[in-house]
């Protein structure tokens, strides 16, 4: 046994801290190999092949769907409730994939009697690693997967070490559904591992979801590689603007939502609320009185919880010591983060005006934390959603159209959304952000875009060509 295989991830229930599942690291070396004698394969397969392969996925996923739910809730401490919808939107991403490919990807050919025809088609890139994170353990992967299978390439699929149980589960699926484990391959490791696939030279590209500061060390550890291609889906300081508007129920339920959702574990969800200042009083007493509102437990506690914890101990303390900071710094708490219970790591959604702040943190606080500024005018507005390096998702309650075409203008996000929440992107549209939000390769419908690249063909059934000058 080698050295690698000795060593084992361990994955625990955030809500127990019970031990969920455990397998040993991957042997780099060996995965890559397998893909690369496999892909030739699976790339001379019909398009239609694949396409019908990913759809048998999704009824393997249909037969499965309970026990990947509930093995989603245990792993990462989301609401059963939740889990069940990550799993519908595993299936619905296959039917929308299918459809972007053909979209995006089509054959095209243009004639001309003398020149020939021009034509345009694509091929896949070959062994494409996917790295899962652990918030959508089975989506925001498999978001990544199904594209690229359909495009022709094959996959090793490295899900974070903090949800492998979800991702063994959704590799099976795959495998169940005839695409073989060597095609569509579950691969098992932490930091040492992902590092090792995205240098391998058998590797051909890298997708990526996850956090802005590990998408930047995978950027800079390709940045010699132009030949292998890099998507990064990034986080965001997303920010949401509150203007006129007589509909203060709905906007606090659009703010809850966008805030707190996922326990705040969202790429997409609102770390900034800015409040127009006449409305600040009214708008904050809602959006209080709603928070105080929401549960806040076990995934498979009754009552439903709406939010279940963070993924695990040193997310808490973290979120809980950057907190005091706002504190400390001139921020003022609306409503207090409070976790219950030290060894565990449930918290409670909480609000804090951060208008004083002299230098407000440019970060990511990936938990249950809504920081509010208040400022005058709409220009203001503007410029403090842009007071960010990211740029994911933007979104503005009231106002009039004339107001949301300037915000739609003006706004730096990748998506930007007008009476809705930031959270919940259509995957029938791009998904994606700039600034350290993204590379510009979304995700979503886009996928397809970066699972094949272009091919530009000027072809002819006969040679002929003259040279007409400079000749002797």
């Amino acid at each position: 046994m080698s050295e690698a295989s000795k060593v084992e991830v361990i994955s625990h229930e955030p809500a127990t801290g019970a031990e969920i599942w455990r397998g040993p690291v991957c042997e780099v070396d060996e995965v890559v190999s397998r893909a690369r004698r496999a892909w030739p394969g699976w790339a001379a397969q019909p398009l239609s092949t694949r396409m019908e392969l990913v759809r048998r996925f999704a009824n393997e996923v249909r037969k499965d769907a309970e026990k990947l739910a509930t093995t989603i809730a245990r792993e990462v401490g989301k609401p059963l409730w939740e889990a069940h919808a990550e799993v519908e939107q595993v299936i619905n991403k296959v039917e929308v994939s299918i459809r972007a490919y053909a979209e995006r990807t089509s054959q095209r050919k243009l004639d001309s009697a003398l020149q020939g025809t021009m034509a345009v088609r694509h091929k896949p890139h070959g062994v494409l690693v996917v790295l899962g994170p652990y918030n959508y353990p089975a989506h925001l992967p498999n978001a990544h997967i199904v594209p690229a299978l359909i495009a022709g390439n094959v996959v090793i699929f490295k899900p974070s070490e903090k949800a492998p149980a979800s991702g063994e589960i959704l590799a099976r699926c795959f495998n169940r559904a005839g695409i073989s484990a060597a095609v569509m391959q579950f691969a098992v490791g932490g930091p040492p591992e992902g590092q090792a696939l995205i240098s391998h030279d058998g590797v051909d590209g890298v997708l990526f979801t996850g956090s802005a500061n590990t998408g930047i060390a995978i950027n800079r550890r390709l940045a010699t590689r132009p030949d292998k291609m890099v998507a990064l889906e990034m986080g965001g300081n997303n920010a949401m603007v509150v203007w006129d508007t007589p509909k203060l129920t709905d906007a606090a339920a659009l703010i809850v939502q966008s805030a707190f959702a996922t326990t705040g574990q969202r790429c997409t969800a609102t770390r900034r609320l800015i409040v127009k200042n006449s409305m600040y009083d009214a708008v904050i007493s809602e959006v209080k009185s709603l928070a105080d509102r929401l549960i806040f437990g076990a995934p498979f506690d009754e009552p439903s919880p709406f939010m279940g914890p963070v993924i695990d101990n040193a997310a808490a303390d973290g979120l809980s010591e950057s907190f005091l900071y706002l504190m400390s710094n001139g921020g003022k708490a609306i409503k207090h983060l409070v976790r219950p219970d030290e060894s565990l790591p449930f918290l409670s959604p909480a609000i804090i005006d951060t208008t004083a702040m002299k230098d407000r943190p440019d970060v990511e606080l990936f938990g249950p934390i809504l920081q509010i500024i208040r400022v005058h005018d709409f220009d203001e507005a503007i410029a403090e959603t842009n007071n960010t390096r990211f740029g994911l998702a933007a979104s503005l309650i009231g106002g009039t159209p004339p107001e949301y075409n300037k915000f739609w203008a003006n706004a730096r996000a990748g998506i930007v959304n007008w009476n809705r929440a930031t959270v919940n992107p259509n995957h029938a549209a791009p998904i994606g952000g700039i600034g350290l939000s993204g590379n510009h390769r979304p995700t979503g419908y886009y996928a397809a875009d970066y699972c094949a690249y272009p091919v530009a063909s000027g072809e002819m059934e006969q040679p002929r060509a003259m040279i007409g000058v400079g000749l002797r």
